[in-house]
């Protein structure tokens, strides 16, 4: 029994590294199929085995590490035949994601995503930071093994960089949603995501086939999927508009018909990285929002249920009890002096040596003024 539990974390752990390493292949396999052709070298403007690294270091933790490996590997050895450099290129894409599951555990990142700063640190840390390791190492090894001219570097490092971190920005975050705990949605919630879907499968279409130049329609698609989905609703259409883009990107139609190679690729990034910048930011914002919003709203009700409480229990007032209360400093006589005996003039006797007409004090003898 002892030893069953012993190895039962690195039997859990090596059945998830395996499921991992499949994912990630299969994802590699499908990032292929929109891949285009910069400088002579293949690129992917969207490469979902990062998102797939990602997600899975954030929810398993590190040491899932061989399955990106081996996933990483038989992608590669699916493309061409294993050599010495396949090494170098499998650890960068270890190390790229393993570097973006730390920066982003030092930044307190919330799997959740319900804060404006998991966001930034989503795009700024794990996307456009970590993968500069990913892309620096694999074209410059291309540089140093001579199929890449250096004057060719860097339109190759952008067309790279750029893939891998629309991969975490796309990918990446669909995952962590669709691995938390599911949303209760209403009979009219499914109808209005139901219309979105049928509009999104429209619009899209509508705006990449056009010859045109009719990309901005998507933007309207994703504010109403944020606004009315948060996270799960704009990441979907978001990953739907890019990876609809790129198929007719790679196909020479619509709007991108007449441009060459650099031109596409520029104008399919720009698209795309606008289009998961609005999903992530303005979802990441609105959820912030409603949180925030549950919260006061919670405090609240336990702040009326704490004051209900205290006025229930609260003992009725009683009369007044003890010594009565001492005459003001009015009443008091003044040092040295006497008192005025009569606190009105209508109640003064002038006789017996009480108070004039006036209220003066006299002594007792009476004496005039």
């Amino acid at each position: 029994m002892f030893v069953n539990r012993q190895f039962r974390p690195l039997t859990d752990a090596a059945l998830i590294s395996l499921a991992v390493a499949v994912c990630y292949y299969a994802a590699g396999r499908l990032g292929l199929l929109g891949r285009l052709v910069v400088e002579g070298v293949v690129a992917t403007p969207i490469w979902p085995p990062t998102g797939v690294a990602v997600a899975a270091l954030l929810l398993f933790g590190a040491r899932v590490w061989p399955g990106i490996a081996l996933g990483s590997f038989l992608v590669i050895t699916s493309l061409t035949t294993p050599g010495p450099t396949t090494a170098v290129t499998v650890v960068s894409n270890t190390v790229a994601p393993l570097c973006a599951f730390l920066l982003l555990r030092r930044a307190d990142f919330r799997l959740d995503m319900a804060r404006l700063r998991d966001g930034l640190s989503l795009i700024f840390l794990g996307g456009f930071g970590a993968m500069l390791i990913s892309a620096t190492a694999g074209v410059g090894l291309q540089v140093v093994k001579g199929s890449l001219d250096r004057s060719e570097f860097w339109a190759v490092w952008l067309a790279w960089w750029a893939g891998d971190t629309m991969g975490v920005l796309l990918v990446a975050p669909l995952l962590l949603v669709l691995a938390g705990p599911s949303g209760r949605f209403r009979v009219r919630r499914w109808k209005e995501a139901a219309f979105l879907g049928l509009t999104t499968l429209v619009l899209v279409p509508l705006a990449v086939l056009s010859p045109m130049g009719l990309l901005f329609l998507v933007c309207p698609l994703l504010v109403w999927a944020a606004l009315r989905f948060q996270l799960a609703g704009s990441m979907l259409c978001a990953l739907f508009a890019s990876v609809f883009a790129t198929v007719v990107a790679t196909s020479d139609h619509g709007s991108f018909s007449h441009l060459s190679d650099v031109e596409i690729m520029v104008k399919l990034q720009t698209f795309n990285g606008s289009a998961a910048l609005t999903a992530l930011l303005l979802a990441s914002v609105i959820t912030e929002q409603r949180a925030t919003r549950r919260s006061v709203r919670h405090a609240c009700e336990e702040l009326a249920e704490v004051l209900e409480h205290l006025a229930v229990g609260e003992p009725s007032p009683a009369p007044p009890t003890g010594p009565p209360p001492e005459p003001s400093e009015s009443r008091q006589a003044p040092p040295g002096g006497l008192r005025d005996p009569c606190p009105s003039a209508s109640t003064t006797d002038p006789l017996n040596g009480g108070c004039g007409a006036h209220g003066r004090v006299v002594g007792p003898g009476g004496g005039g003024p």
